[in-house]
């Protein structure tokens, strides 16, 4: 009887157990003992029992419903003790964390998932999939979609995940990867057939203030194109898609789509305030490749390339001594800017504006020409007296 425990800390440390005295805001895991329609009951071990808040069944319902007893699970303490000495826990965390590796690992099967559009803003369409807000942004639309985002709204279609950033609480999908699947798997082969310096036709996908962005058609041989039959099964997206007569129509399958920007300044030979004024989102245009970013294969475009320079022919079409009427463009403090053609405009030097006329954008004003320098693109012009000066005699 020597050896015997005389204390309760002795008994303690004799048995070996450890009592567990979970706090607010611990991060407990248990065994699950207890489930039935709204109660959860969790052994969190040496007889502590921990019991799920019924609110926390409608907010983790898809979690909850696929747990079973005898599975362990890992919660957040959110009140000591209640009035029968369980410990009340949260499952929020739990079922975050598992709505997260059900994304991570649905990006990385590359599976396909069902969104529910909710709001179409500036950038694109905000969706819900698996109880999840999201986000399908312009550029991740198929050509089906392109300028017509807003048909989607409250409709169900069919996405893959992208992005998936827990820590930035960044979730982005794709609508294009699943109905145009096969032609961006084809992207990297139509990316080496891109030739610099040639033209192809395309869709505008985006505005923006500093250019467009389209999604370019590159052919490509029709032997080593994708033709996996199950990814042509993916391409049906929704009920809107199949009713689209663009979306009907088959894809042809020599060819792959490469994304470009064209520059706002090479949009056209004139000065462009913002490029929306040119083109807007669904235009089919032709454009050519200016080069390609080693980076991201994206393709530098241009449009005004598919047109003569305006100024290697002026000098030709104004010689010195050539006079015109032509239009205010701007006014600058050292002179104004007079459009001569699309493209070109001539400086009037302050130093040769008639002072007795104020001039502004949009005046009709005659002028001569005095200089031209098409490698430097400048023209310079003088005012031409169309009134008799006041005491000419």
């Amino acid at each position: 009887m020597g050896n015997s425990p005389r204390t309760m800390a002795e008994l303690l440390a004799a048995s070996k157990v450890q009592i567990v005295v979970p706090k607010k805001g611990d991060t407990v895991t248990g065994k699950i003992v207890l489930k039935d329609r709204r109660t959860m009951v969790i052994d969190l071990g040496a007889k502590t029992e921990g019991i799920v808040s019924d609110k926390e069944f409608d907010f983790a319902t898809d979690f909850i419903q696929d747990l079973k007893v005898g599975d362990s699970i890992t919660a957040m303490v959110i009140s000591s003790e209640n009035d029968r000495g369980q410990v009340i826990l949260s499952l929020k965390n739990a079922a975050s964390d598992a709505k997260w590796e059900y994304f991570e690992k649905a990006m990385e099967a590359e599976e396909i998932l069902e969104a529910k559009g909710l709001e179409v803003n500036r950038g694109g369409l905000i969706v819900v999939v698996n109880g999840i807000r999201g986000f399908v942004p312009s550029s991740q639309f198929g050509r089906a979609f392109v300028g017509k985002i807003q048909q989607l709204k409250g409709a169900d279609f069919k996405v893959k995940a992208i992005e998936v950033d827990r820590e930035k609480n960044r979730l982005i999908f794709s609508e294009r990867h699943v109905s145009e699947a096969k032609e961006l798997a084809q992207k990297d082969l139509a990316v080496k057939k891109v030739e610099i310096g040639g033209t192809y036709e395309g869709v505008v996908s985006g505005v923006m203030h500093f250019g467009l962005f389209v999604t370019v058609e590159i052919p490509v041989d029709a032997a080593k194109a994708v033709t996996e039959p199950e990814v042509a099964a993916e391409a049906a997206t929704t009920e809107i898609a199949k009713t689209t007569p663009e979306a009907a129509a088959p894809t042809e399958p020599n060819v792959g789509y490469v994304e470009g920007l064209i520059h706002i300044s090479e949009i056209s030979w004139e000065k462009v305030n913002h490029p929306k004024d040119y083109h807007k989102i669904g235009d089919r245009l032709k454009v050519r490749v200016l080069g390609i970013d080693d980076k991201t294969g994206k393709l530098n475009l241009s449009i005004k390339q598919l047109q003569q320079d305006p100024w290697q022919k002026i000098a030709e079409a104004y010689p010195i001594g050539t006079t015109f009427t032509g239009k205010v463009t701007r006014i600058e403090s050292f002179g104004a800017f007079v459009n001569v053609e699309p493209g070109v405009d001539g400086l009037i030097h302050s130093s040769k504006l008639d002072p007795s006329r104020d001039l502004a954008a949009g005046d009709d004003v005659t002028v001569n020409v005095e200089s031209v320098s098409p490698d430097q693109r400048r023209m310079s012009l003088s005012m031409v007296l169309t009134e008799v000066p006041m005491g000419y005699k």
